[in-house]
């Protein structure tokens, strides 16, 4: 510029925002939080009439800590799916809710008592209650405020609580339906216990961790044999086998010593093997299965320190066998087959338990063992024969209820896992301490089982073994009287659309009215309740809605009159939780209140046991969805979405409780996350100093940050996250950033007077109409489906690689330099289209960001983006045939920009607008194409020359562009003081330095 040309910098329409580089997000985004509750935005939306429903109902979190970064991922994700519905033209209410009874609160109150050195059985059960109410609304209070922190939209200041008196009345009469509906009893059958507990509890409390285990290989003895064993022995002779002791000549009965074949049976032993050592004394039955191949095995050899004697003869599994005589440490030399051994002569056997005669047991053992049939017998571990402890395992209890042997069943553990008093040698040892440590019982039985020689091996071994979800410590099987729902027995209620039981009404529900996300989820849950045993619905603890029944004095539980089924009794005590709550069960006189002038109370016993957790937020659907005016008008959700846990907990619950109740699953779609995991992928441990605390992220960052990892992720799979994967994040954000920054700068005073008709709008940006209107479809193809992850990745692809390096980079001369000319007013037209289209795809994910954007352009007392729905989309924007001539103009400019890239490198230019390249083109549609649009401005050169001509060797060209050539030349003229472009006319017009078009653009 020489000292007689003027600046023209001050001409130039130059972006102008104030919208900051620097997010603060930190800062900021408290003040967004006020702003929001201030106008109310939430009933606002509330307001909107005529919009179809859409009820994500809110899986309750526990109330009795801090969150983690577990919650957030949760919370988050409801809160883009609840967001997006809304903004798609739903009305998108969210109730959040608690679960608030329950044994991790009542476990901290008591902790509370041990330190004050109290006793909470001393204590006045309502007092202790009152106590555990307060201790859940301070924990629900703090994670009020740590979620709405999150940017979490919703009814926050009226959620549900499962300890509301509406809700402990509803929960009530929920389980009301099961004992008036006939599926409700008492049973008494091996239970998940916990020892530190003290309290039974379902699968979905249980969770699987190693742990050492003792393994023992327990030989039972034969002590008896029926003459159908016998004779089949004989046939076998008969048929030419292996001779059979006690026979003299072969063809007749009569020849045969039939009780020196009986001695010989006799002494013969079935070994098993377990984990349990403890569950021996126990014992009530060895199982086999008819399809495995068993054989009569005798020791002929044995090392020095061996429980084995030579002649010994064992009953194995025939693909066990070696393994298991090399535990008792013989080599494959040391024994011997002796021949098959069928099912019918298993059948025949009857074993002595391990300790039968044991001094000082007074004849407490001294019991016939039957051989019994199961099919849940393999011969893939162990020995080929089970050791059945009916009071112990699920598998061991069904094979004597199939055979009405409920009369052997044992009850000699206590609720502190202790060998109770009548149990022989035994009594007060502990399978676990209450601390969840192993005690002293499996030691002492398998001391007594090597002192009487019950043992024939012994090892330890790790395993996956089922603890107590919230006091991480193992659990045991105990037998124990119990409440169940019979999940097998027909519903009494006449609600048979999908099923007559509610096992049946589940699997169909799964089927045909639920949609899975991923699908994956359909086949857990599926598998889950189609194995899955009776509910246990009671628990021996005191916080929580208890099991509001009676049960008739001196009944049996099989008597039909064992329990009270009377409606008027029923609704006194749903009056009474409505105005009390559920310490009205407990207050002195509750039984006469609600029993008298209607039964004598007299007749009748009180349940005490509270019900399990899982039925309390299992029925949530009954006093959310059903009794609040804003949940769900047929009191079925749209959507549940928890992690793949709830498969086993809240989704498995939930659709239990509602097929027994309303004969259907509550939900129509369930969508399930994966865990959060440390950077590495290991799972967090507060031990291991790898846990990522959701309030350090808003702090660092701000929740923006956060909800974008969320949105980055693959929810369906495990997430990971970590320091250097929040920095990824955090500038993928920036760079998003700035292309709304970018957008604000080019839209500034911009309004509809200055709007442009599609139809009048050159070419380049009728295409990125056409690229909006299929994003549009699908961003809302994404939404609908949950896709998080597609919608952000389209999006920010979008901005990044065609708005900010292809739409914004060429149109930035036309922006800043051209006057009022309809070029101009068409950028602007679609840039404006732009803002409002992006800012309201991302409004979902980028609560704070995309607000400060749109008050940035739109400020005012009550303006909102998330006031607004996504922008309905023309279809006559698309337009196929010119998306594939822009295709093809694209190609050919990225292979002169590489050109160009080459010359810059090699400082033979400093910009691209210093060239006006030759570009050799051989296909003639290509070349029609680039010759139709003003190619020059869209390659960013100062000219460009098209040519059909064959490219010379010295042109550069790209693999994947093939047929283009770009040869390097020299833009020709002077360079242009207020544009940069170098042309011919530059100093030929009125003011002095410039082209033609910034001329004209001066006046």
């Amino acid at each position: 510029m020489t000292d007689q040309t003027p600046d023209y910098k001050d001409t130039l329409n130059l972006p102008k925002t104030d919208f900051p580089m620097r997010a603060g997000l930190p800062k900021r985004e408290p003040a967004w939080l006020e702003r929001w509750e201030k106008i109310g935005v939430y009933d606002r939306l509330r307001e909107k009439e005529g919009r179809p429903d859409f009820v994500l109902h809110d899986g309750p979190p526990y109330a009795n800590g801090n969150l983690h970064i577990g919650h957030a991922l949760n919370k988050v994700l409801k809160d883009m799916v609840v967001r997006s519905q809304q903004m798609m033209g739903h009305d998108a209410r969210y109730i959040p809710g608690w679960d608030c009874h329950g044994l991790p609160i009542e476990w901290k109150i008591e902790e509370q008592y041990r330190q004050k050195g109290k006793n909470k059985d001393e204590v006045p059960v309502i007092d202790f209650r009152q106590e555990c109410r307060k201790f859940a609304e301070g924990w629900i209070d703090v994670q009020r405020e740590e979620f709405k922190r999150l940017g979490v939209t919703g009814n926050w200041p009226d959620p549900y609580l499962t300890m509301n008196f509406h809700a402990e009345r509803v929960i009530a009469e929920e389980f009301q339906k099961f004992l008036m509906n006939g599926t409700l009893y008492q049973g008494s059958k091996p239970v998940m216990w916990s020892p530190v507990e003290k309290t039974a509890l379902a699968e979905a409390e249980i969770e699987y961790h190693d742990h050492k285990s003792h393994t023992i290989w327990v030989p039972f003895k034969v002590v008896d044999v029926s003459e159908n064993s016998i004779q089949h022995a004989m046939e076998v002779q008969f048929e030419g086998s292996d001779p059979i002791p006690g026979r003299q000549n072969a063809g007749n009965w009569d020849d045969v010593d039939m009780a020196k074949v009986r001695s010989e049976w006799v002494g013969t032993k079935v070994v098993i093997w377990t984990t349990t050592p403890w569950t021996i004394p126990s014992n009530k039955a060895v199982a086999y299965n008819p399809a495995i191949s068993y054989g009569l095995y005798e020791i002929t050899g044995r090392p020095e320190e061996c429980w084995v004697r030579i002649g010994d003869r064992y009953l194995l599994a025939d693909t066990l066998a070696e393994e298991v005589l090399g535990k008792a440490r013989l080599e494959p030399t040391m024994f011997r087959r002796l021949r098959d051994v069928t099912a019918d002569e298993l059948a025949s056997l009857t074993l002595a338990h391990p300790f039968r005669g044991l001094d000082g047991a007074d004849g407490f053992w001294d019991y016939d063992v039957p051989m019994i049939d199961g099919d849940h017998v393999t011969d893939d571990a162990g020995t080929g024969f089970v050791h059945t402890a009916p009071s112990h395992g699920q598998d061991d209890y069904e094979c004597f209820v199939a055979r009405g042997w409920m009369d052997r069943m044992t009850h000699n553990v206590g609720e502190e896992s202790e060998f109770l008093p009548h149990v022989p040698i035994f009594a007060g040892l502990q399978v676990f301490d209450r601390k969840g440590k192993e005690g002293k019982a499996n030691a002492a039985v398998i001391d007594k089982l090597v002192e009487v020689g019950g043992l024939i091996a012994r090892g330890r071994m790790t395993h996956s073994y089922p603890h107590s979800w919230r006091s991480k410590a193992p659990v045991i099987y105990r037998n124990t009287p119990q409440w169940f729902a019979a999940i097998d027995k027909p519903v009494g209620d006449g609600q048979d659309d999908y099923g007559t039981t509610i096992r049946q009404r589940a699997l169909t529900s799964i089927d045909q009215l639920v949609k899975w996300t991923p699908q994956t989820g359909r086949n857990r849950l599926y598998s889950m309740i189609e194995a899955r045993p009776d509910w246990v619905l009671s628990r021996q603890r005191a916080w929580g809605v208890p099991l509001t029944c009676f049960t008739k004095k001196g009944a049996l539980p099989t008597d039909d009159d064992f329990l009270l089924r009377n409606t008027d009794v029923n609704a006194r005590i749903a009056e009474a939780f409505e105005a009390e709550g559920a310490d009205a069960w407990y207050k002195d006189g509750a039984k006469e209140r609600f029993l008298g002038n209607i039964v004598n109370p007299d007749d009748y016993d009180q349940v005490f046991d509270i019900l399990d957790v899982w039925f309390d937020s299992g029925s949530t659907h009954a006093f959310v969805l059903r009794d609040r005016p804003d949940g769900a008008m047929d009191g079925i959700a749209d959507l549940y979405l928890e992690g793949t846990d709830q498969h086993r907990g809240w989704f498995h619950s939930s659709m239990l409780q509602a097929c027994g109740t309303k004969g259907r699953a509550p939900y129509r779609g369930v969508l399930t996350h994966g865990f959060t995991l440390d950077e590495k992928g290991n799972k967090m441990s507060k031990s291991l100093g790898n846990t990522v605390s959701p309030d350090d992220v808003t702090k660092q960052y701000g929740a923006d940050i956060l909800r974008l990892w969320v949105a980055q992720s693959d929810y369906t799979a495990d997430l990971r996250i970590g320091a250097e994967i929040l920095k990824g994040v955090a500038d993928s954000y920036r760079r998003l950033r700035n292309t709304m920054r970018y957008l604000l700068g080019a839209v500034a005073h911009y309004d509809d007077s200055q709007r442009v008709d599609p139809a009048d709008m050159p070419e380049l940006e009728r295409y990125v109409l056409h690229r909006l209107a299929e994003l549009d479809h699908v961003v809302r193809k994404g939404y609908a489906e949950y896709n998080f992850q597609g919608v952000f990745q389209q999006v920010f692809n979008f901005c990044t690689l065609e708005l900010s390096a292809f739409y914004f980079d060429i149109r930035k001369d036309a922006l800043y330099c051209d006057g009022d000319t309809a070029r101009r007013r068409a950028a602007r037209t679609v840039m404006d289209i732009l803002f409002h289209r992006l800012t309201t795809w991302l409004a979902p994910i980028l609560v704070f960001t995309m607000e400060e954007v749109w008050l940035e352009r739109f400020p005012g007392e009550s303006s909102s983006v998330h006031l607004i729905d996504i922008p309905d989309t023309p279809k006559d924007w698309l337009n196929e045939p010119l998306a594939a001539k822009w295709q093809m103009v694209r190609r050919a400019r990225r292979a002169v920009t590489a050109a160009l890239e080459v010359q810059r490198t090699d400082k033979v230019i400093g910009a691209s607008l210093e060239a006006a390249p030759v570009v050799h083109v051989r296909d003639a549609e290509m070349l029609a194409a680039l010759k139709s649009v003003p190619f020059e401005d869209i390659c960013i050169t100062s000219d460009v020359q098209l040519t059909g001509d064959p490219m010379p060797n010295e042109a550069f060209r790209m693999p994947e562009v093939e047929g283009v050539g770009v040869v390097f030349e020299k833009a020709d003229g002077d360079k242009c003081q207020r544009c940069w472009k170098i042309l011919p006319d530059v100093g030929t017009h009125q003011h002095p330095g410039t082209c033609k078009r910034c001329n004209d653009a001066l006046g």
